[in-house]
């Protein structure tokens, strides 16, 4: 393993730039990622979200801060990639994006998508609920899939444990109102989501197998969970629907809350953070460990400046660009302080 003095490995290779992960831009895609330690890295594009259709592979060149870069001179919108990383010249290991922000159906592949291609008619028009003192929230705690996978839920049956059966309109069973209509009633001011982030555990390639999980074994962090759309198969349909989602709740004046879990992974030496950059994304114990404050076989090093970085590009992504009004951190104690003042301080922006 890296024994690495972390504090002056930081101040040596930090990367401030927002560009990491697939950025379309004039007719091209820009990848870049972060792995100062990588002998090599390449880009794997594939036709397909499963990773069995490769179009090509190609090498990353090196920048400066650790920051691996390719260019394609293409609109690669709907095209699906992964990294090989190489380590000691000789340890490769293919991976998903880490910045990833779609991915294909069980999250092992990401997806380039054009998010103006995904917003719901009337998306730019709807504003978000003001919320001028939290202690005026009314807060209602909600799980996607219960929220609707009951018959007696009064929603069409192909929505019913998915993300749009919140826009599903006058719901109702046996005279009851349910579902939107029942929160509405409620006079709630903001609906929290249990994880939505793409977690590990339900195989999204087999919706007939009825599984279940909260969501608390996140894998990746910037992509949605694909179970709880109508085609986990397309990257597309997850975001567009989770916007009609979003927007339901915005156009009857209630806010939406994620429930974030940086604080861990599912996965801990096959993660993705391991795959990029072993022994960094993770806290160590002296003897090379993995430390376990989660319960969940390792956590998070918030005060590592790139996984620090990362929480908080990843928060500033969905705040904007899913209009998210509010998170709930799962076991906020093993994020350092410094970190949790300065996401208050960005979200504030």
């Amino acid at each position: 393993m890296y024994r690495l003095n972390y504090e002056q490995f930081d101040r040596d290779n930090q990367y401030i730039g927002n560009d990491l992960g697939a950025v379309m831009k004039e007719g091209k895609t820009v990848f870049k990622t972060w792995s100062p330690l990588a002998t090599g890295v390449y880009l794997n594009l594939y036709l397909d979200g499963e990773g069995k259709s490769r179009l090509e592979s190609l090498p990353m060149e090196r920048l400066d801060h650790g920051v691996w870069y390719v260019e394609i001179l293409r609109d690669l919108d709907g095209v699906f990639y992964t990294y090989t990383f190489e380590f000691d010249h000789k340890t490769r290991h293919e991976t998903i994006d880490i910045y990833a922000k779609a991915c294909g159906v069980n999250g092992n592949v990401g997806a380039v998508v054009n998010f103006k291609t995904t917003n719901p008619e009337g998306w730019d028009k709807v504003k978000k609920p003001k919320c001028r003192n939290a202690c005026d929230a009314v807060v209602y705690e909600c799980h996607v899939r219960d929220f609707s996978a009951d018959s007696s839920s009064g929603v069409a049956p192909e929505h019913r444990g998915k993300y749009v059966a919140f826009a599903d309109k006058g719901t109702k069973y046996q005279g009851v109102n349910t579902c939107i209509e029942h929160l509405k009633e409620l006079g709630i001011t903001h609906v929290h989501l249990l994880p939505v982030e793409d977690y590990a555990t339900v195989d999204e390639s087999k919706p007939w197998l009825n599984q279940y999980n909260w969501g608390y074994d996140p894998k990746n962090f910037n992509c949605l969970e694909g179970s709880y759309s109508t085609d986990p198969y397309d990257p597309k349909c997850r975001i567009r629907e989770f916007k009609q989602l979003v927007m339901a709740l915005h156009e009857n004046g209630i806010g939406v809350v994620m429930d974030v879990v940086y604080n861990h992974t599912y996965y801990t030496g096959e993660s993705a953070f391991e795959r990029s950059f072993p022994y960094y994304y993770h806290r160590i114990r002296n003897d090379g460990s993995f430390s376990n404050g989660s319960g969940c076989g390792n956590e998070t090093a918030s005060n590592h400046m790139m996984m620090r970085k990362f929480m908080i590009d990843s928060l500033r992504f969905w705040a904007t660009e899913y209009k998210i009004d509010g998170f709930r951190f799962d076991l906020m104690a093993l994020h350092d302080i410094e970190t949790v003042n300065i996401i208050r301080d960005e979200l504030n922006k």
